[in-house]
């Protein structure tokens, strides 16, 4: 199933390398101009030669897009740079022309970053899928292409591989990992009559499957398709340089022509154009961006778009996947309810010695509370776990079962009224020498610092709506929104409904999505701003504006408050550095200011905003405040 980056995505990545050759060749030709001019003290026309080549050749280009940009109404902080880029050419300023195209050039490219990054997720999931599959033909193996497989094929899945088709297990017994695609936290078991997802990772043990469906109509291709449509319906994200560039480029333009005007001379035009080179906005703006960058990879948050820091702070939705996100992603036992003559760590003692030569999706859980318990494991023998029969054994001279209510109350009638109440989540009960012993509930534990998280984003963060969305079960997920304090959840979503969701309510307000799996990874990209935990899966991450290396929401939190003084100190040195520029025009207009002189101050405005700038890699106190 190969995934091919859209006609879109393609010519955008175009455009993106086109600004990135035009960058290097500025910084090329200003790097030359330095050394023939301070190293080999050449002749003038020869130190400027190499700048003339980067304006002429990069900058045309640049101005003739602007132009159509003006033609279209489109006032943007780069619209004024091209002016200064022609104002440069007229004024023999072939620098500070070199320079204004590096910077425009260089802040084009940085964006385009994140649009070849939304292509590689299709080709992230196109890598991780399986090209052949193992197809048994009697009591031959062969390897055949996976568009070869037809429905009835039989297939063998070998240990740890990805599983290829969508199928019915016919041989064979052992457990998936389906976490990525289902968003269910535990290694599923599979028997004789099971179904298999494509995708899902196999566990130790190789599985024999009938296959059921085509790979193009697999749930692994599904999930691509969707993916290829959240591709295309990206939000289009304003930056915040046009934004204020808006303003500010109009306001530049008409004070020089008013200057030219009244005075009659050009040159007080030129003046003021010099003086509004955009510099804050061209050079601020993307530094204190880097910076941002660079003190959030220092706390083990990676950010993969630039953009998204530009809107964490303008977000009124967040929403959530369940598994790995508001959960750790891995089953605990929370409940030991034992009959009134059995004591819980006497009973964990047991169960715990036998589980622990269990390959169960719980019986990791459950070997983990008697650990930390710190229960003394005693000796086993006779150890059985056949297929739909549970766990049995003999642990220090007692026979163990461990079973499902289900089995138990079928061959024992009379006791369901006896036992615990059924409640949401998993649960499995202990018979010791035959006899009732204990009822033990297992659940994806919320993470610690869930509820208070949840309740300080509407505080503290403007958060008008919080939703939990998740492939689980409605009961799982009702029974998680009620502990973190989430009052509106849905259960058994797919990534479609996810998607679906996600993209209405983009349309309506700029949103946060936080989630983990291959099943989340179109949700991640049709918000505003895409968080991912961790590096459970490449197309998580790829799909994702940021991901959380050390999966917490205190990261996200940290990544929230990042982001606001990235805006806060991006917005003073830029509105600043604007404010100067516009007091500099004013003089420049009224013919105190010329040229030279004006450039000069454009330099002194420029550093003071970048100085100021920098300030965004200086950690503060304290990121978190929940």
């Amino acid at each position: 199933m190969p995934a091919t980056p859209t006609h879109a995505a393609e010519t955008e990545t175009a455009v993106s390398r086109k600004q990135s050759s035009i960058a290097l060749l500025a910084i090329v030709a200003i790097v030359v101009h330095l050394i023939l001019r301070f190293l080999i003290h050449a002749d003038p026309f020869v130190t400027e030669l190499p700048l003339k080549v980067a304006v002429i050749l990069g900058g045309v280009p640049l101005v003739w897009e602007l132009g159509v940009k003006l033609l279209h109404r489109e006032f943007g902080s780069d619209l004024l740079a091209g002016i200064s880029i022609v104002t440069s050419v007229l004024l023999d300023e072939y620098l500070a022309g070199a320079l204004v195209v590096l910077m425009l050039s260089g802040g084009e490219a940085l964006e385009g970053y994140a649009v070849r990054s939304a292509s590689s997720v299709l080709h992230a999931l196109a890598k991780r899928m399986p090209s052949i599959a193992h197809r048994k033909q009697g009591s031959t193996l062969q390897e055949v292409e996976l568009d070869a497989v037809q429905i009835g094929d039989t297939l063998l899945v070998l240990p740890h591989e990805i599983c290829p088709i969508d199928g019915t297990v016919v041989a064979g017994h052992g457990v998936m990992d389906e976490s990525f695609l289902t968003g269910e936290p535990y290694m599923m078991s599979k028997t004789p009559g099971s179904s298999v997802l494509s995708g899902s990772v196999n566990g130790e043990s190789a599985l024999t499957i009938r296959a059921d469906r085509l790979a193009v109509d697999s749930r692994y291709a599904q999930i691509m398709q969707v993916m290829q449509s959240s591709e295309q319906h990206r939000p289009r994200i304003r930056r915040l340089g046009d934004q204020l560039g808006a303003f500010y480029t109009p306001l530049a333009v008409a004070l020089g022509v008013a200057a030219w005007i009244v005075s009659g001379d050009p040159i007080r035009f030129l003046a003021v154009m010099v003086v509004a080179t955009p510099c804050p906005l061209l050079i601020a703006i993307p530094v204190a961006i880097i910076g941002s960058i660079s003190l959030a990879a220092r706390r083990a948050i990676i950010v993969r778009d630039p953009t998204v820091l530009e809107q964490v702070d303008a977000c009124k939705t967040i929403i959530f996947d369940k598994t790995g996100t508001l959960t750790y992603g891995k089953p605990q036992l929370t409940e030991q309810i034992c009959a009134p003559s059995y004591q819980p760590a006497d009973v964990l003692a047991l169960v715990a010695s036998l589980e622990q030569y269990s390959k169960h999706p719980l019986a990791e859980a459950i070997v983990d509370a008697g650990r930390e318990a710190r229960v003394v494991l005693q000796e086993t023998s006779q150890m059985s776990e056949r297929p739909g029969e549970g766990l049995r054994g003999i642990v220090a001279g007692k026979e163990i079962r461990v079973t499902s209510r289900q089995k138990y109350v079928a061959q024992n009638p009379a006791v369901v009224d006896s036992l615990p109440p059924q409640v949401g989540g998993l649960e499995c009960l202990i018979l010791i020498d035959g006899v009732y012993a204990a009822t033990y509930r297992l659940r994806d534990a919320p993470r610690q610092e869930g509820a208070l998280f949840v309740d300080h984003l509407a505080r503290r963060h403007g958060i008008d709506r919080v939703v939990l969305l998740s492939g689980d079960r409605e009961s799982e997920v009702q029974y998680l929104a009620d502990l973190v304090g989430i009052d509106e959840y849905y259960g058994g979503q797919s990534p479609e409904d996810k998607l679906d969701f996600v993209r209405r309510e983009t349309e309506r307000v700029t949103t946060i999505f936080v989630g983990d799996g291959i099943n989340d990874a179109p949700a991640l990209m049709a918000a505003t701003i895409g968080i991912a935990f961790g590096q459970n899966s490449d197309v998580t991450s790829q799909a994702a504006g940021v991901v959380i290396m050390d999966s917490s929401l205190a990261k996200v939190d940290e990544f929230m408050h990042i982001s606001r003084r990235m805006r806060s100190i991006a917005l003073q040195s830029a509105v600043g550095g604007m404010a100067l520029s516009v007091v500099g025009m004013l003089i420049a207009s009224a013919g105190y200011l010329p040229p030279v002189a004006g450039a000069l101050a454009q330099e002194v405005i420029d550093v003071v905003a970048v100085l100021n700038a920098l300030r965004v890699a200086i950690p503060p106190k304290s990121l978190v405040d929940f």
